[in-house]
């Protein structure tokens, strides 16, 4: 009787932990409503919202790379007197090209071969290095290492990608990759209950890829004026780029010749937040890290009365003067307004992301719709559960109660830990949760059934009970395991709306072991504890 009191403690306090996770402590029925909807996040396919389809410029990282590479080898060379010629890299321009990217080195002394290929073995591991001819020298990336930096970019865009949306208060949206042949590096955005798409949409494609750099001739009008003024050839190691006016200046775009190599680079930032300058106007300002502080400090102390270029994602925001040294500040004018400058700060602090993204896709569900599936999708659940409760009622009589009682309270498990969990509800989830409704039948029919084949067999009810639940017990583990695992697999592969039926499946079958072996069993023990010592059962024989 002790272990009965027990049980009912345990199946008591379990349903009071999973209905407050639901809705709370309400005091009123408005209370109740609104606790309700704050607990039981909707997905897209019922709130509405934007389901967006983005691509990653997987061939801007590997440029990254190879400048990276590139610069250090500058150093090294210098370091131990080698001279060069020229150093440079290709420029793939698709994604399928990425891979491809090859650094040039010309110009290498013969005496100091052996020399050059001690540094590239042991600073550039990553590279496969093939000689031209005695003083030019080709190198390409390894396979693996192109493979595992393809990777590495597409999972860091989706975490930087999160971090905005996450940042925006979008906690309900999902970023994951997108799956099937030639689409390894689209990422698909759900963002559930959407109401500032073109706001969304803006910081996410903006690659906020912050890049500081040496500006060795400008501002030009146009192109043509600074290809003009040396002999129509940039000079070697310099690139062009344009500049944007700013916020409310009526000047028109202009144009600097800048080094190929920035000085300082989003991945060199600590911090950003929106600001005023003396005017009032906002700006964007941000704090370098411990390493980059040292290496700017140093830079800008060298280049006092020289310009530095501020450029975001491949345009020049502005091109002060540098006045003194700078160590570890900086700041980004040209914003709009307040959003604008709290925006860029976001996604500076989100991280940059290591290359940029193209919009492929939007999808939008209107709220409406969300509504109606909602209806119909509860309509057919309840419709389910009614006929189910009839059918179990007739065939197993009183036996019929305890299988209701389960489906109840696997109901109630489930939506309180999807609560527990902010886990989000889909369209596919409530078809998850019919579909736990004949899962949960099942396992109970499967017990019954033991039952009754023990009695049959002669046994007295308290010994057919026992026996019953012990030998469908452990089919009743291995179907669900089996389950699990496929949901598994649909988490891992499937688009957000399979992931909530996976989701709401798995959840759904570990609180069904729990309903149908655990409080069913409970249940039948209270009514023969309650009848004597010879009970009957009622299991429609």
């Amino acid at each position: 009787m002790q272990n009965l009191k027990w049980k009912a403690v345990l199946i008591v306090a379990t349903v009071l932990i999973c209905t407050f996770g639901i809705v709370g402590l309400p005091k009123s029925i408005d209370e109740l409503k609104a606790n309700w909807n704050n607990n039981i996040r909707l997905g897209l396919d019922l709130k509405g919202g934007s389901l967006l389809v983005l691509q990653v410029q997987v061939q801007d990282a590997f440029k990254s790379e190879a400048n990276t590479q590139i610069e250090r080898l500058k150093e090294e060379m210098g370091k131990q007197g080698i001279a060069y010629a020229s150093m440079d890299h290709s420029e793939p321009k698709t994604l399928a090209d990425a891979d491809k990217i090859e650094i040039d080195v010309k110009g290498v002394p013969a005496e100091k071969t052996q020399a050059f290929r001690n540094i590239i073995n042991d600073m550039m591991a990553s590279w496969i290095l093939t000689p031209l001819n005695s003083t030019d020298y080709k190198m390409t990336l390894k396979p693996t290492e192109a493979l595992a930096l393809k990777t590495d970019t597409v999972a860091r865009s989706m975490t930087t990608i999160e971090s905005r949306i996450n940042g925006l208060g979008l906690a309900e949206s999902s970023v994951q990759q997108r799956g099937g042949a030639g689409s390894e590096a689209e990422i698909l955005v759900s963002l559930p209950g959407l109401d500032d798409p073109g706001r969304v949409k803006a910081i996410l494609q903006t690659a906020a890829m912050l890049e500081l750099y040496e500006v060795k001739d400008g501002p030009f009008n146009r192109q043509e004026d600074a290809l003009a003024k040396n002999g129509g050839v940039l000079p070697l190691n310099t690139k062009l780029l344009r500049s944007v006016p700013r916020a409310g200046d009526q000047g028109s775009e202009g144009w600097y010749i800048v080094t190929r190599t920035p000085v300082i680079t989003g991945r060199d930032l600590r911090d950003s937040k929106p600001a005023q300058d003396e005017f009032g106007k906002w700006e964007t300002s941000f704090v370098l890290s411990q390493d980059a502080k040292g290496r700017f400090g140093r830079f800008t102390e060298s280049n006092v009365g020289n310009r530095l270029a501020i450029v975001l994602d491949g345009q020049v925001r502005s091109a002060p003067t540098i006045q003194s040294r700078i160590e570890d500040q900086g700041r980004i004018t040209g914003a709009s307004s307040h959003q604008d400058a709290s925006d860029l700060a976001l996604v500076l602090r989100a991280g940059s992301l290591p290359a940029g993204i193209v919009y492929l896709q939007e999808q939008t569900v209107g709220p409406s719709l969300g509504a109606d599936s909602i209806r119909q999708g509860l309509t057919a659940g309840l419709i389910g559960l009614i006929v189910v409760i009839v059918i179990m009622l007739v065939y197993y009589r009183a036996s019929g109660i305890n299988a209701t009682v389960a489906l109840i309270l696997n109901a109630i498990i489930l939506i309180g830990v999807l609560a527990y969990l902010k886990a989000v509800l889909t369209l596919p989830g409530i078809a998850g949760i019919i579909l736990l409704i004949g899962m949960a039948v099942d396992s109970n029919v499967l017990i019954f059934e033991r039952i009754r084949e023990e009695m049959r067999a002669g046994k007295a009810a308290l010994a057919a009970i026992d026996t019953g639940f012990s030998k469908a017990f452990l089919t009743i583990i291995d179907t669900h395991v089996a389950t699990v695992v496929s949901c598994a697999f649909l988490f891992m592969f499937g688009t957000p709306a399979v992931r909530g039926f996976a989701v709401t499946l798995v959840i759904g079958l570990v609180a069904n072991v729990f309903t149908s072996v655990f409080v069913s069993r409970a249940l039948f023990q209270f009514e023969m504890a309650g009848k004597g010592v010879n009970p009957r059962l009622s299991i429609g024989i």
